[in-house]
């Protein structure tokens, strides 16, 4: 009985650590003044409950700042490291780095 016990809670541990290993992850690249392509307005689409993470590439200061979508979020102005945010709302969101505007845009698709 007792290790009955012990396998339990060891199939347990497992399974608690498997479920954050199911949860995607979709990265963003920010360069110099670009998100993702240089020159273009990207779009990136990912599922309800993808965490998106943004990625300072460049050396030039820049922010992570929803203007128009379900949910309104913005990262800190930065020139090194990353941002994630967990998108639980469906719909479109319109993203901009508020120190390069209006030039510094995409487009993310939550389904």
């Amino acid at each position: 009985m007792r290790k009955l016990a012990v396998l339990l809670a060891a199939l347990a541990v497992c399974a608690a650590c498997a479920i954050p290993a199911l949860a995607a992850t979709s990265s963003v690249k920010i360069g110099d003044d670009y998100f993702v392509k240089d020159g273009k307005a990207p779009t990136v689409t990912v599922k309800k409950g993808t965490t998106v993470k943004w990625v300072w590439t460049g050396v030039a200061p820049h922010n992570v700042s929803v203007t128009k979508g379900p949910a309104k979020f913005r990262s800190s102005i930065q020139s090194k490291g990353s941002f994630s945010k967990k998108l639980t709302k469906a719909g479109t969101y319109s993203i901009i780095c508020t120190v390069h505007q209006p030039d510094m845009r995409m487009t993310l698709k939550v389904k």
